[in-house]
Order: structure tokens, then sequence, then C-alpha cells
């Protein structure tokens, strides 16, 4: 089963088709196509292909489920015996993205092991 390797958000995501990732906020209507470009890594069973970064021509789409925010993350500080306590916290925008293809160019100058 072939799978990718992306980079998206300042994150690395591991994909196969069929995936269902959460990534960071991208500004896209629900049910659009989205296309990543930024791909460091393809296998497919027997072939390993890496790019030196990225791979040129790869490509992984994508389709927009839905956009959310993840969980609350609270930060809570405190000074012991001065009476100082102070809450923080922040919720992540997240986009939820099914790939729907993975696609590696044949005239691929990346480096095949």
């Amino acid at each position: 089963m072939a799978f990718a390797i992306i980079k998206t958000g300042g994150r690395q995501h591991r994909v196969a088709e069929g995936d269902i990732i959460d990534v960071d906020f991208l500004d896209s209507e629900i049910g659009k196509e989205s296309l990543f470009a930024d791909v460091l890594f393809h296998g497919d069973g027997e072939n390993l292909t890496h790019g030196t970064p990225l791979i040129e021509g790869a490509t992984v789409t994508g389709e927009v489920m839905e956009q959310r925010k993840d969980k609350k993350v609270i930060a809570f500080k405190y000074r012991r015996r001065k009476g100082y306590h102070r809450t923080v916290g922040h919720r992540r925008k997240l986009t939820r993205i099914k790939i729907t293809g993975i696609s590696l160019s044949t005239k691929s100058e990346a480096k095949t092991k």
C-alpha cells in the first residue's frame, strides 16, 4: 500500500489513501479539494523515494471534511506562598482532511533506493 510523508503547517504527517488526518487550519471550504505539494517521502511497498528535501512534481490530494477546534489546553502558572496564580488556555484551530490520492510524477529526479 502506497504512503507518503507530507509537510503542512510546520508538521510532518504520514498519509495513505483513505486516511483521515487533522492538520493546522487551512482556509478552505468544506467539500473542496486541497492539494499538498510538499511531499518529502513516498513508498509503495517495493520502491522508496525521498526528495532533497522535496520530491519534484509529487502531490497529495485530500478533501476538506470539516473545520474544528482541538481540545482545550490549559496553562496554569503558580508561585508558592506568594498568592500568585494565573490560568490561561487556548484551543487550536484544525482542518480535518480525507486523503483521496497520492501522485508521484514520472520525471522525478529524486533518489530511489
